[in-house]
């Protein structure tokens, strides 16, 4: 599993309350993150790098659990890695649509995202008869990687960010980027009750269980997973927001970029 930075800590959350047997091995690009702004064909090469990193570590199965880089990179990295399964972030339109009684949805979300084929083919097939209104939340990302969930500043971001989508009627909001419901609480209270906001993060744990079933690849029944995290960051850092955000502590380890490789700096 990797991501940008610890965004993808939702992600896996939810995929060790649901597979509990399943080792993971976590990777955060931290010496890259944000994702958002940066080219499409750099993140690519990101991802491409990361899941060979995986791929090494003995992965089975690679959750791109980062919209940005599903966006810019999932097709590509089925192409490159066909023998791998791969589950990737879509951005939740289809349960929005459905729901939305205003029939104006938001969808929260990175300029990347935004701009990839992924997104355009998701509105394409399940946002007939809604408004989808796009909106970017710049700094929020920062913020959530250093541990700021509930400050002045996020706070800030979201409700400048959530007033024109409120003003216009939106009442369901779609997370498209894995950062964002790790402040949920926040969004939820800035939104108020009368909107709904959509949590990617079960419907990405089925599609994996059902994978790792259809494949023959699942930990067997009372097996206990591990966690290990790498970061090209700061280990040490995600690990802590890891216990802090979601509970789940593991080891920690430093991943060096070399050229186009990551390579983990072992004790």
């Amino acid at each position: 599993m990797f991501d940008s930075g610890v965004g993808g800590l939702s992600i896996l959350r939810e995929v060790h309350r649901q597979l509990p047997a399943e080792s993971v091995v976590f990777f955060a690009d931290q010496a890259h993150v944000p994702y958002g702004p940066r080219p499409m064909l750099q993140i690519q090469g990101f991802s491409r790098s990361i899941t060979a990193f995986l791929l090494e570590r003995s992965a089975k199965l690679v959750v791109v659990a980062c919209n940005t880089a599903s966006a810019a990179a999932l097709h590509d990295l089925r192409q490159t890695f066909p023998q791998t399964p791969f589950v990737g972030m879509e951005p939740a339109v289809k349960p929005a649509a459905a729901t939305s009684q205003t029939r104006v949805v938001g969808v929260l979300a990175t300029p990347a995202t935004f701009q990839g084929v992924l997104f355009a083919s998701v509105l394409e097939r399940f946002a007939g008869g809604v408004q989808v209104i796009e909106q970017t939340l710049p700094g929020l990302v920062e913020c959530i990687e250093a541990g700021d969930l509930d400050g002045p500043k996020p706070r800030s971001i979201i409700g400048r960010g959530l007033e024109p989508l409120l003003d216009r009627g939106v009442d369901t909001l779609v997370l498209a980027c894995t950062h964002y419901p790790l402040v949920i609480p926040l969004i939820q209270e800035i939104a108020g009750p009368e909107v709904s906001v959509i949590d990617p993060s079960p419907a990405i744990a089925r599609q994996t269980a059902r994978l790792l079933d259809e494949r023959g690849l699942a930990a067997p029944p009372g097996h206990e997973g591990r966690t290990e995290y790498f970061s090209s960051g700061d280990p040490d850092r995600l690990r802590s927001l890891a216990e802090r955000l979601i509970g789940l502590p593991g080891t920690a380890t430093p991943a060096d970029w070399q050229k186009d490789r990551v390579v983990a700096v072992e004790p």
